[in-house]
C-alpha cells in the first residue's frame, strides 16, 4: 500500500471509531435505570430550542432587509414555519411547508 492510502485508511478508521464511541457511550454512561444526573436532564430541556434558534440566525445570516426583495420571502417562510408549530406541534410537517413556501416565494413569487 501506498503511503496516501495508509493515511486514507487510519483517517476512515479514526472517524468509524470516534461515531461509534458518540453513539455508544451514552449507553455506557447512563445504562436503563438509572436515574440522570440533573444537568443532562436540564440540557435535554434546553438544547432543542438553543438549536433551533441557532439554525433560525444561520439561516437568516446573509439576508439584506435594505435592497431586492427587503427580506420578504425570509420572512414569510419564518412566519408560516413559526405559525405551523406552534398550530401542529409537528417539526417535520412546519419545516417541510415552511420550506416550500420560501422556495415558491423566491422561483415564483419575488423573481
Amino acid at each position: 500500500m501506498r503511503l496516501n492510502d495508509m493515511q486514507t485508511l487510519w483517517m476512515v478508521v479514526a472517524v468509524a471509531a470516534a461515531t461509534m464511541l458518540t453513539r455508544f457511550l451514552p449507553f455506557v454512561l447512563f445504562p436503563e435505570g438509572k436515574k440522570l444526573p440533573p444537568f443532562v436532564d436540564r440540557l435535554s430541556e434546553l438544547l432543542p430550542p438553543a438549536m433551533m434558534g441557532l439554525l433560525v440566525v444561520y439561516c437568516l445570516r446573509n439576508v439584506n432587509f435594505l435592497s431586492g426583495s427587503y427580506g420578504l420571502p425570509e420572512g414569510i417562510a419564518v412566519a408560516v414555519t413559526a405559525a405551523l408549530h406552534l398550530w401542529r406541534r409537528n417539526t417535520l410537517l412546519s419545516i417541510g411547508i415552511g420550506t416550500v413556501v420560501y422556495m415558491l416565494l423566491v422561483q415564483q413569487v419575488f423573481v
